[in-house]
């Protein structure tokens, strides 16, 4: 493992065992701190370099790679030439500089959605942090410019949406207040790079999320497959600790565990034997039998969400098998959709069974790697392959690298979930401190700033970093209305920002659209022969030898 429970030189410490992400198996919204990801959401960029300039030298630890994962991939650098500089640039040394790095990049197929830096938020649905620290996403995502993705099942654990009986495409959702808080958190910050994409699942198809948005938003939001995640594979879930919101579920057509509506459930409850009650989704696609019946529905279903207005579609697919993979890639370059997010088991959720998330699919970096294969033949036939971003335990901007290097020229962005919610804890806990009349509506857990906090400041223009940059982009006047979470949220981003223009201007690449498989190497054979990626003793050995007997 590349991550230990402390880093000496950047001073960071992991409260529970890190994983491959370098977040903990537990990330918990009340922490304090303060792991690599939580203190980048207060000093930025500082935590790019080693602490105690001056008074220190520092050494990587990094030194042996053990099995197959994004930690035995390492970064390839050159010491000559400079490659897709901007318009006004030249390989002069003084334009030649990482800051001169341009992350922007595009998806898409008939319509181009524009984004600042290569970076997606997962998909935030019903879970309750996710309505809980939803502005601090929204807000701080569309600041950044990256697209956001509101989960499955919002509408139907909203107790305050009405969905009546009926057709879907005859209005079934008359009202939905969360979603629509959600969708409208976003927008009213966005100024034309990122989007808010809204996901659907069997639940959301059924009560008529895709109808609802169409009419309400039209082109303003994309909408979202859903085939599944890589943290489970039996749909999503939600606890609940109330019986009357449980049987809510129960009648809104859920399934929920135990059934609250069995009476002995009922007694056990009320005596405290049973304290809590799982609300869990449905599979799709149970009633087909071979890949041609899954290829004619989802076809279908594509054509259908056109013609009710949507311009772009995207689909989210998990750590299912090779065949699923190449199902995925397959339908939707022939569909025509603008993105496919391939999620690897490595990722979690709230809410997900723990063996299961610890035991069931495909590790990211195996699957991303056949994503790869799987898109070259098709490019190799002459198709056009859809737009691709890879998702699964990623936390840091190595993550990001290593993740477009291994499905270039596919991939497109990279989708981070538990790291980029971590801002909006913090962010929510350090503005509930200090403002104690607020501490209630933005979910704070802290009663005063912990000693991690206060060695880095004691106000919001003291602890983060990107403070004057929001305000910049915001306006002073407009400040009282951003969460401190989304200034974290900003905070995060712009160390991951420098972060990966550093690596790829050491990769002497300038624009996304430069980055190849040869800026990656793998550390240990195994990950080679897995992989596809040559092992780092093999990469150009012919041109050095050829060097050598010039």
């Amino acid at each position: 493992m590349r991550f230990s429970k402390t880093n000496d030189v950047l001073g960071t410490v992991n409260r529970g065992n890190p994983t491959e992400s370098g977040l903990c198996t537990l990330c918990r919204a009340d922490c304090e701190g303060k792991c690599e990801t939580w203190l980048s959401s207060l000093v930025g960029r500082k935590l790019l370099y080693p602490r105690s300039f001056g008074i220190v030298t520092a050494g990587s630890n990094n030194t042996t790679h053990v099995g197959v994962s994004y930690n035995s991939l390492r970064i390839q650098g050159y010491a000559y030439g400079a490659h897709g500089l901007g318009e006004g640039l030249s390989t002069d040394p003084d334009d030649c500089i990482f800051p001169n790095v341009n992350l922007t990049t595009q998806f898409g197929k008939a319509v181009k959605t524009k984004v600042r830096m290569p970076l997606m938020t997962g998909a935030m649905g019903s879970t309750f942090v996710a309505q809980k620290y939803w502005d601090a996403f929204a807000i701080g995502g569309a600041l950044v410019g990256i697209p956001v993705v509101i989960g499955e099942n919002v509408v139907g654990v909203d107790r305050n949406s009405e969905i009546t009986p009926g057709d879907v495409r005859k209005g079934k959702i008359k009202s939905a207040p969360e979603l629509e808080r959600r969708i409208d958190g976003y927008l009213r910050y966005f100024d034309g790079y990122g989007a808010i994409i809204v996901q659907l699942n069997v639940e959301d198809t059924r009560n008529g999320v895709a109808e609802f948005v169409a009419d309400k938003y039209g082109d303003k939001c994309i909408i979202e497959l859903k085939w599944g995640q890589g943290a489970k594979n039996i749909g999503g879930e939600i606890q609940v600790r109330s019986l009357d919101y449980a049987l809510f579920l129960k009648n809104r057509g859920y399934i929920v565990d135990p059934d609250p509506t069995i009476p002995e459930v009922q007694e056990a409850f009320e005596n405290g034997s049973i304290k809590s009650f799982a609300r869990h989704s449905r599979l799709g696609a149970t009633n087909m039998d071979t890949v041609d019946q899954v290829r004619r529905d989802f076809m279908s279903t594509v054509e259908y969400l056109r013609s009710i207005g949507f311009n772009r579609i995207t689909l989210k697919t998990g750590s299912y098998g090779m065949e699923e993979l190449a199902m995925a890639i397959k339908f939707a370059t022939d569909a025509k959709l603008d993105l496919l997010t391939i999620d690897g088991s490595g990722g979690g959720t709230g809410m997900s069974p723990w063996n299961m998330m610890q035991s069931w699919g495909v590790p990211s970096i195996h699957l991303h790697a056949k994503a790869y294969e799987y898109a070259s033949i098709l490019a190799a036939k002459g198709q056009s392959v859809v737009d691709m971003s890879f998702a699964g335990g990623f936390a840091t901007e190595d993550h990001i690298f290593k993740a477009l290097a291994l499905g270039a020229p596919f991939t497109k962005m990279v989708c981070m979930g538990r790291a980029v919610m971590v801002p909006g804890f913090v962010g929510a806990n350090i503005e509930g401190a200090l403002f104690p009349d607020r501490r209630g509506a933005v979910n704070g857990h802290w009663s005063e700033l912990p000693k991690t906090v206060q060695r880095v400041g004691n106000s919001a223009k003291e602890i983060f970093a990107a403070y004057f940059d929001v305000e910049k982009k915001v306006g002073k006047d407009e400040m009282k209305h951003i969460p401190y979470g989304a200034i974290a949220f900003c905070t995060l981003a712009d160390k991951l920002a420098g972060g990966l223009q550093q690596l790829l201007a050491g990769a002497r690449k300038f624009s996304m659209s430069q980055i190849t498989r040869n800026e990656i190497f793998s550390a240990n054979r195994e990950t080679a022969l897995e992989i596809g990626v040559p092992h780092v003793s093999d990469i150009n050995n012919e041109s050095a030898k050829k060097i050598l007997n010039s």
